[in-house]
């Protein structure tokens, strides 16, 4: 899990508005890249109320096609509590990806706290009907400021 912050807000000394989180895996040739970060037009703290955006890149680096089928996401609030959520393909669709193509998505996840974590799998399937889970490394929800 890698984090990051504007530069240039931090040489001023500055928290930066909105601070994001990455991290990447490979699995059998499918590299899962996440970029998240804090969405404070979407969240009411005052409410226990906090929003998420993230990123993800899905590419086929393999030298067969694949498609997404499903997805199994493990999300953690900062009291410990842990929600699983399952279901088919991503944003409504189950993607094709050939060799060296890519498929890139934003979603969202709400908190009832002001940090937390997502980590899960794809279940992909191979053009020979292999299936394999392929996993999606764990990243951090944080609102900036927010001490964890």
């Amino acid at each position: 899990m890698v984090d990051a912050v504007d530069p240039a807000a931090r040489a001023r000394g500055q928290e930066p508005a909105v601070a994001t989180s990455a991290s990447e895996a490979v699995t059998q040739g499918i590299r899962i890249s996440v970029e998240s970060r804090y969405a404070p037009e979407y969240s009411q703290p005052q409410r226990n109320q906090w929003f998420f955006l993230y990123t993800i890149q899905i590419a086929n680096e393999g030298e067969e096609e694949v498609q997404l089928l499903s997805r199994h996401w493990i999300i953690r609030d900062a009291t410990g509590k842990i929600e699983e959520v399952r279901g088919p393909g991503v944003v409504g669709e189950t993607p094709v990806l050939g060799p060296g193509e890519s498929f890139e998505y934003t979603s969202g996840c709400p908190l009832q706290t002001p940090f937390g974590s997502m980590e899960g799998t794809y279940q992909m399937v191979t053009a020979r009907g292999e299936r394999f889970d392929a996993r999606i490394a764990r990243f951090a929800l944080r609102e900036p400021g927010a001490i964890h």
